[in-house]
C-alpha cells in the first residue's frame, strides 16, 4: 500500500473508534469532565510527562556515549524533541527514531553507530514496558476473573513479549550473523558489505556494554514509573477515583497493545483500550475518555517544542539542530 493511501487507511481508522467512543458515551457529562479538570495537576502531568522524555534523552546518551559518540545530552535531548514532533504530530512517513539518527549522523558522521544507538534505544526501552506489560498481565490474571477479551489480550502479550526477545537475542547472536555472511558473495549484497560489517561493529559494542545496557533498562522502567504517574495525575484531575495500582496495571499494557501502528499516532485506539480497562474498576466511559484525550493533549503540548527546534535549524541550517528534513 502506498504511503499516502496508509496516512489515510489510519487517519480513518482513529476518526471511526473516536466517533464510536463519542457514539456510547454522555457528551454533555464528559464536557462536564473535561471543563473541570483541576488545572494545576494537569501542570504537573505535563511535567511529569515532560520528565519522562528528559530520561529518555539521558537513556540515549548512555548508549550513544557507550560507542564512542561524543554529543552531549542536550544535542540528543533537542534531537529527541524533534523526533516527537514529528512522530507524535505529522502524518509523515519519516518516523521519530529516524529523525533521531539523523540528527546524530549530522553531528558524528558516523552513520551505522548512530543508527545501532537508536535502535538498542529503542529495543531496550521495549524490554521495559514488555516487560511490565507481562508482569501486569499476570496481574490481570489473579485480580479479573472471567472475561474472553482478557484472556486474548493476556495471551498476545505474553506472546509477544517472547518473540520479540527471541528476535533481539538474534539480533545481537555472533552466530547468526557469521551464518549470514555468505549472502555477500553475491551482488548486489557484495556492495553493501562494507557498511553492514560497521553496522555488526556497532552491534557487538553493546554484547559487552553490560553496564550500559543494565542503566538503559533501569532508565526505561523509570520512564515507565513517571508516565504512569503521569496518567494518575491526569485522572485525579478529570475525577477518577481508581486507585494508582490500576494505572500501574493498565498503563503498560495499554503501550504494548499500542505498538500495532493502525491508527494516527496512537489516538483512537488508546482511547478504546482506556475505556475498556478502566471500564473493568468501575471509571464511567465519560470520565476514561476524558482522562485519554487530556493526556494526548499532553503528549502533543510536551512535542510542540521539538516543531520549534526543527523550525529554527531549518532556517539557520545548523547540524546540531537537524536542519531541513
Amino acid at each position: 500500500m502506498r504511503p499516502v493511501a496508509w496516512n489515510i487507511v489510519k487517519l480513518g481508522v482513529t476518526v471511526t473508534i473516536i466517533a464510536f467512543l463519542f457514539a456510547r458515551v454522555n457528551l454533555t457529562v464528559m464536557a462536564q469532565h473535561l471543563a473541570q479538570a483541576n488545572l494545576a495537576l494537569l501542570l504537573l502531568a505535563l511535567a511529569l510527562y515532560f520528565s519522562a522524555i528528559l530520561l529518555g534523552a539521558l537513556k540515549w546518551h548512555v548508549l550513544v556515549r557507550a560507542q564512542g559518540l561524543n554529543v552531549s545530552l542536550g544535542e540528543l535531548l533537542a534531537f529527541s524533541l524533534v523526533g516527537l514532533f514529528f512522530g507524535n504530530l505529522l502524518p509523515s512517513n519519516v518516523g521519530g527514531d529516524v529523525v533521531r539518527a539523523y540528527g546524530l549522523v549530522r553531528v558524528t558522521d558516523r552513520a551505522e553507530a548512530a543508527a545501532i544507538s537508536v535502535l538498542v534505544d529503542r529495543l531496550m526501552g521495549l524490554v521495559a514496558w514488555f516487560g511490565a506489560a507481562v508482569l501486569m498481565a499476570v496481574l490481570m490474571a489473579i485480580v479479573f476473573t472471567g472475561g474472553g477479551q482478557l484472556e486474548q489480550i493476556e495471551i498476545a502479550i505474553v506472546i509477544a513479549a517472547v518473540l520479540f526477545i527471541g528476535a533481539a537475542a538474534l539480533l545481537f547472536s555472533r552466530r547468526v550473523s557469521q551464518y549470514g555472511k555468505w549472502i555477500f558473495n553475491y551482488a548486489p549484497f557484495s556492495r553493501v558489505q562494507p557498511m553492514a560489517q560497521r553496522v555488526f561493529q556497532a552491534l557487538q559494542v553493546y554484547r559487552h556494554s553490560y553496564g550500559a545496557l543494565a542503566a538503559s533498562v533501569a532508565l526505561s522502567g523509570s520512564i515507565v514509573l513517571v508516565t504512569t504517574l503521569a496518567w494518575y495525575t491526569v485522572g485525579v484531575a478529570v475525577g477518577v477515583t481508581a486507585s494508582l495500582f490500576y494505572f500501574f496495571v493498565f498503563n503498560p499494557l495499554i503501550a504494548v497493545l499500542l505498538l500495532i501502528p493502525i491508527s494516527f499516532n496512537g489516538l483512537g485506539p488508546k482511547e478504546a483500550m482506556t475505556v475498556f480497562f478502566f471500564g473493568l474498576v468501575g471509571v464511567p466511559g465519560e470520565v476514561a475518555l476524558s482522562m485519554s484525550l487530556i493526556f494526548h493533549l499532553l503528549i502533543v503540548l510536551t512535542s510542540l517544542p521539538g516543531g520549534l527546534l526543527w523550525w529554527r535549524g531549518k532556517k539557520a541550517g545548523a547540524p546540531s539542530s537537524l536542519g531541513p528534513l
